[in-house]
């Protein structure tokens, strides 16, 4: 459970508490020009693989699914379109972001959105003790475990990402 009483909790982390998950709460600035996920890791000081960002995306069958994927990574839409038993898959427009899940960019985690949907956590989560995704608010991020986070959200793990020169922004 968060015990950092001067960074103030967000839903995700009173979701969390309702779970009795725990994780760790974190504040970094936040810059509206520099929202990716390799700028978050550079502000806490960890890796860009330890940070996951969450993407939204609409598939032809079965609508809305989410990806967790390490932040320096790109998603493969095909692996995404495959693992969630669509044809085709597609980024969900980002004007349709916060209308879909009540989040916004730069804020969007995969624990609370309106609905739970379909989520997937790339693979290489499994060999991690802890990531980094984003606490339902620009500028916090949420440290758990790959697993408890697969729980809160009812994720598989997949091979869903790789490493790309034009990764997404978060």
């Amino acid at each position: 459970m968060a015990h950092n009483k001067k960074i103030p909790k967000t839903n995700v982390g009173r979701i969390l508490d309702q779970k009795k998950i725990a994780y760790e709460l974190h504040q970094i600035p936040f810059h509206d020009k520099h929202m990716d996920a390799v700028t978050v890791a550079h502000d806490l000081n960890v890796p860009p693989d330890e940070i996951y960002k969450t993407l939204v995306t609409k598939g032809d069958k079965t609508g809305i699914v989410v990806a967790c994927i390490p932040g320096n990574e790109a998603l493969d839409l095909k692996q995404l379109a495959k693992a969630s038993h669509n044809k085709k898959i597609e980024m969900l427009p980002m004007k349709d972001l916060e209308a879909t899940t009540g989040y916004i960019r730069g804020g969007c985690s995969p624990i609370g959105m309106k609905r739970l949907f379909p989520t997937f956590i790339a693979d290489q989560a499994m060999s991690q003790d802890s990531i980094l995704i984003s606490a339902g608010k620009r500028g916090f991020q949420v440290g758990i475990n790959p697993y408890d986070l697969a729980k809160a959200v009812n994720a598989s793990f997949v091979s869903i990402s790789n490493k790309d020169a034009h990764h997404s922004r978060i």
